[in-house]
């Protein structure tokens, strides 16, 4: 057992998701202001750009890019070696 390699995956712990979560609830509130409740006034402000709508769209596509990233690559934590047995074991 001393060449067998343990490790688990970090799971819902992994920062990447958490970065995800929050962007993408930001970008779902930003995208909701932007289809009901912009104004013509407020787009005008914004040169013409609906921001909000753009800003909240461009933050899902950044969530869902991270999500993506954090499941085809998951973070691998190394199991630590007990150091009275020398065994090792997960946390």
């Amino acid at each position: 057992m001393a060449n067998d390699t343990r490790s688990r995956g970090a799971g819902v712990f992994d920062v990447r998701l958490v970065i995800a979560l929050l962007m993408g609830v930001y970008g779902a509130v930003l995208t909701v202001l932007g289809t009901g409740f912009t104004t013509e006034e407020d787009i005008t402000k914004a040169a013409g750009v609906n921001i909000n709508l753009w800003a909240g769209i461009g933050m899902l596509v950044f969530a869902s890019a991270f999500v993506a990233w954090a499941r085809l690559r998951p973070v691998a934590v190394p199991a630590e070696p007990d150091t009275a047995t020398g065994e090792e074991h997960d946390r």
